[in-house]
Order: C-alpha cells, then sequence, then structure tokens
C-alpha cells in the first residue's frame, strides 16, 4: 500500500477549482484599510478576525518597526535558551496585570498556545471534558494530553452534568470550551459551565481568542462579560484577531504558569514569537484599554448588521458576537452566494462541514470597528442581491 495513495486519490480541491468556486487561499495583493486586493480589483473585506480595525493602524505598524529596529527580526532560538527578551518579559507582566491573573505566558502562535497548555496540563491519570464544538487546536491539543475526553453537546448544561456525574473523584477534571465560537459567534454557557466545574470539584479553561479585546466592558474577554474571571482558571488567547498581530498567551495562576514554562513542549521547542510580532502585539493592548470607544462602535454595528440581515430574510442562529454566520445550509447555494458576493466586491468566507455539521453551510461574516456606514451599506446590498440571485430570498 503506497502511504500517498489518499493524496492522489484526493480530487474535490481540483474539482472546485475547475468549476470557479475554489474559496480558500486566496491571495491577497494589497490592504487598505477595510479593503484588500484581490487580482487587482478592491474588494471590502467582511471576513477577517480584525475586530478593532487595528492591523492597517500606523501606530501598530509602527510599534512592530521599533521592536524589530531595537531586537532584530528573530530571536532564532527558544524562550528556554537563548529566545527569552526583556521584550516577553514586560509584555507578559503587562498581559497578567491586564487579566487579573498572577502571571501570562506567551506562546508562538494560538494554536501553539493550546497545544502547550492542554497537553502539559493533563496526563494520563486526568480527564478533560469539551464542548463538541470546541475549535481544531482544542481538539488536537486534548489527543496529545494522553487524557481521557469526555465530549458534551454544544451549550448543553444538563448533557454536561450528566457526563460529570459519571467520572470517578479520584482523577484530576478540567473542562475546556470556547469562550466565544468561532464559526457560530455564539458565547459559551460559562455561568452554568462554572457552576457545574464547582460541583463536580474540576477545573475551567477558557479558549478566548474572539473574546478578548471584544468582550466585557475591558475588553478581558468572555469572563469579564459574565462576571466570572475569577472563576475561570485559565484563559487563552491569540494575537492575531483583536491584537491583529500573531501569537497567544495562556493566564492563570503563578504556579500554573510556571509548571507550563519548563513543561509545554510547543513552548520549550519552539522559536520564540519574533520581536516585530510582540511591539504590534503591546501596542495593541495600550489601544485595547485606553480606546474604549472601538468596542462601542463594534457592537453597534453588530447589533445592526444581525438586525438587518435578519430582517433580509436570512437566519444568522445564536451569535451574540461581531461573528455573523449567515446559513444557507445548502452546500451548492453557499458556494454560489460566496462567488456572487466575491464578484460584487465582497470577501466573505464559505464555512462548510468539517468546520460546522454538514446541515449548517453558511457564510460566516465577521464585522470591524472601522466599517463605515458606507461600507455596511454595501454589503446589505450584496446580501440582497446575492440571495435573490441564488433564490434564498
Amino acid at each position: 500500500m503506497d502511504i500517498f495513495k489518499k493524496c492522489y486519490n484526493f480530487t474535490r480541491a481540483d474539482e472546485a477549482r475547475e468549476m470557479g468556486i475554489y474559496p480558500y487561499f486566496t491571495e491577497i495583493e494589497k490592504v487598505e484599510g477595510n479593503y484588500v486586493w484581490v487580482e487587482g480589483k478592491k474588494i471590502l473585506m467582511v471576513g477577517s478576525n480584525n475586530y478593532l480595525g487595528l492591523f492597517d493602524d500606523q501606530r501598530i505598524k509602527d510599534a512592530a518597526t521599533e521592536a524589530t529596529q531595537t531586537y532584530g527580526s528573530s530571536t532564532c532560538g527558544s524562550r528556554f535558551l537563548n529566545g527569552t527578551y526583556s521584550l516577553h518579559v514586560e509584555f507578559e507582566k503587562e498581559i497578567a496585570e491586564f487579566m487579573g491573573k498572577e502571571e501570562a505566558l506567551i506562546f508562538s502562535t494560538g494554536f501553539q498556545t493550546n497545544l502547550g497548555t492542554i497537553s502539559a496540563i493533563a496526563g494520563r491519570n486526568d480527564i478533560i471534558v469539551i464542548d463538541k464544538m470546541v475549535h481544531a487546536s482544542i481538539m488536537d491539543s486534548v489527543r496529545l494530553s494522553f487524557a481521557e475526553v469526555v465530549k458534551f453537546r454544544h451549550n448543553d448544561m444538563q448533557n454536561l452534568e450528566d457526563k460529570l456525574k459519571t467520572l470517578p473523584k479520584n482523577k484530576g477534571k478540567i473542562i475546556i470550551v470556547d469562550g466565544v465560537f468561532s464559526m457560530e459567534g455564539d458565547l459559551s454557557n460559562l455561568p452554568g459551565i462554572v457552576k457545574l466545574a464547582k460541583k463536580f470539584d474540576a477545573k475551567v479553561m477558557v479558549d478566548d481568542a474572539h473574546g478578548v479585546g471584544v468582550m466585557g466592558k475591558g475588553g478581558r474577554g468572555t469572563a469579564e462579560h459574565f462576571g466570572l474571571e475569577n472563576s475561570v482558571d485559565l484563559i487563552m488567547t491569540t494575537f492575531s484577531k483583536s491584537f491583529a498581530s500573531l501569537g497567544g498567551y495562556v493566564v492563570g495562576k503563578r504556579k500554573i504558569i510556571d509548571y507550563l514554562r519548563h513543561h509545554a513542549r510547543a513552548f520549550i521547542f519552539s522559536a520564540s514569537i519574533t520581536p516585530a510580532s510582540l511591539g504590534a502585539a503591546r501596542k495593541a493592548l495600550e489601544i485595547i484599554k485606553n480606546e474604549p470607544e472601538r468596542r462601542e462602535r463594534l457592537w453597534e454595528i453588530s447589533r445592526n448588521m444581525n438586525e438587518e440581515l435578519t430582517k433580509m430574510g436570512y437566519h444568522t442562529g445564536d451569535t451574540e458576537t461581531p461573528i455573523i454566520p449567515v446559513f444557507i445550509r445548502d452546500l451548492e447555494k453557499t458556494f454560489m452566494l460566496w462567488k456572487f458576493l466575491r464578484n460584487f466586491g465582497i470577501f466573505t468566507n464559505p464555512v462548510i462541514a468539517p468546520a460546522v455539521p454538514a446541515e449548517d453551510a453558511c457564510i460566516r461574516t465577521s464585522f470591524t470597528a472601522t466599517h463605515t456606514d458606507e461600507d455596511l451599506e454595501f454589503m446589505l446590498k450584496g446580501f440582497y442581491e446575492g440571495g435573490k440571485a441564488i433564490g434564498m430570498l
């Protein structure tokens, strides 16, 4: 048997390319505010995770440049050995203070943050309980941990309680969920999870990649939104969304973070985050703390767009965030609408299985604090005309 046989038998991508409906790996030639250029055409971006509108902010670019000039383009080593710069240490202190936790640890990517944290914390004698809809990085992380994995139905607290009841008391237990679910835009039922965690002596970790910067009065994420910051043991997030950079961090009690510092393989055996990424993320944190009007504008946009798309006749599910899925629930029509919107001048993301259940194929839109009223009117016009064109509206 040829190990590469599966590769040669994979034809779906080629078939989609031939049909002109392949939506992935789009080459973006230029970025200017909320617009990108694709094949020489200016297109409105309504598909990125640039929630606060910072990835083209001159202050962010200047901070990245300054950090590079001071520290170089790369550390060329791991944090464990030669790759810990004063910039890493100072920023970790600022993050911990911002998040209201004892200590923070910065990883090179958000995916690595989950891989390193979860696989180090949970071992063969432990149990990880996860929502069935958690991010792929959590799914991969629990496989690496060697812990027993128990899944509960999405946001179903009764099902979670039923699962927890069956678990042995003599094993370590941690419940891991997304704060904001990245495809559907809905929130984890954190109050219910925390209540059950206390009842069954389990710890709680929240992946808040899409929450920090957006949720909560101070932008500290889903736990702040629910007033449960002191009830969540570990919170991780990425720098690739609201922070307009690359990397990630986890925060928690000092002893836990120090354990991760010496045991998280994805941290120890990876080159540390580059100075440019650190400089950009650090400036973004400053803006997150000092410009709450960005969040206010983002929420105004999100509520308005959800209302307008719903009035138009689309179904947007249970979203409570700037991520607004437009459910088409038909694979062919999902790609038809995506193609119409791209030709119209709107950049969105078609989402199909396995990212969502097969019956929940959708167009994922996500909004930015810097979208103008004119941008939003144009987007709504595209969705209206597109919906008519494919027979959805």
